[in-house]
């Protein structure tokens, strides 16, 4: 396993987050997929983030079809939806910004290479995440494409992925083609299973990551990240937990559009294959 490489209006808070920590990837918009059940749970999980050092914490609700019928147009609008109690409990809770979690399946990356994802407020970052039970067919080419729109491809979760669990080297031609791998902070207490935590170890001591996040969906879920911020610290110490949970996320937040690496030349012959 080799280590990592690697514009939305908002309701009241568009300045960027400074020196505090910057939660990539967390579920607080209500009534939109499997997060928070009511506008005030997800305000309650803002204010619990905000107790736990997060300066700034994005909204990630799910675009999946078949399971969760977002679009660009609809995840906006349930964003703004939120904006009026967002703006009254401004002075509780952190900035907020939108993104999308965008289940990696033909259709949706259609819609990301058509222009129909919702990436970071930079606009050059954008969340994907994949079958926890294998990685798609031409994933690493289809990387490569989006690399070349100019998309830094941010991967959640990877170690909550089974084929992680037998052998990471299998994330390495995804690094190869510029992928940032993001660690859900609640593996490393065991949420999802021994497996998972057994692979987030690995892959923090491999330093794999670029940056970690809560996943939160619900309140009840800031007693486990509090924890799982513990064990963090107590692993990599509290110059990388800065870095992940930090510097690294405000980085790929604000990350314009087309800033990319230049892909490798042994990787000319192949990225062309998922087209068509």
């Amino acid at each position: 396993m080799h280590t990592s490489s690697t514009s939305t209006p908002t309701p009241s808070t568009t300045s960027p987050s400074r020196g505090g920590r910057i939660d990539l990837h967390c579920h607080w918009i209500a009534d939109i997929d499997d997060g928070a059940r009511s506008p005030e749970q997800g305000i309650t999980m803002l204010r619990g983030l905000k107790a736990l050092g997060y300066t700034e914490v994005v909204a990630t609700p799910h675009m999946r079809p078949g399971m969760f019928e977002n679009d660009c147009t609809s995840i906006r609008d349930g964003y703004a939806a939120m904006a009026p109690l967002v703006a009254a409990a401004a002075a509780e809770i952190p900035l907020v910004s939108l993104a999308s979690e965008h289940w990696f399946d033909d259709v949706v990356y259609g819609r990301i290479m058509a222009g129909g994802g919702v990436p970071y407020r930079g606009g050059g970052s954008i969340l994907v995440e994949v079958n926890p039970r294998g990685f798609p067919l031409q994933f690493a080419n289809r990387l490569f494409d989006l690399r070349r729109a100019g998309f830094l491809v941010v991967l959640a979760h990877p170690e909550r992925y089974e084929p992680v669990w037998k052998d990471d080297s299998c994330l390495d031609p995804f690094l190869d083609a510029g992928a940032a791998l993001l660690l859900d902070v609640a593996s490393l207490v065991g949420k999802y299973g021994l497996a998972s935590q057994k692979a987030a170890e690995k892959l923090l001591h491999d330093e794999a990551y670029e940056a970690a996040c809560s996943d939160s969906h619900k309140p009840e879920d800031l007693e486990t990240i509090a924890k799982a911020l513990d064990a963090l610290e107590k692993r990599v110490g509290r110059e990388e937990t800065q870095r992940l949970t930090a510097t690294a996320p405000a980085a790929i937040i604000n990350r314009p559009l087309g800033n990319a690496k230049p892909v490798p030349e042994w990787a000319k012959a192949i990225a062309p294959a998922s087209r068509g």
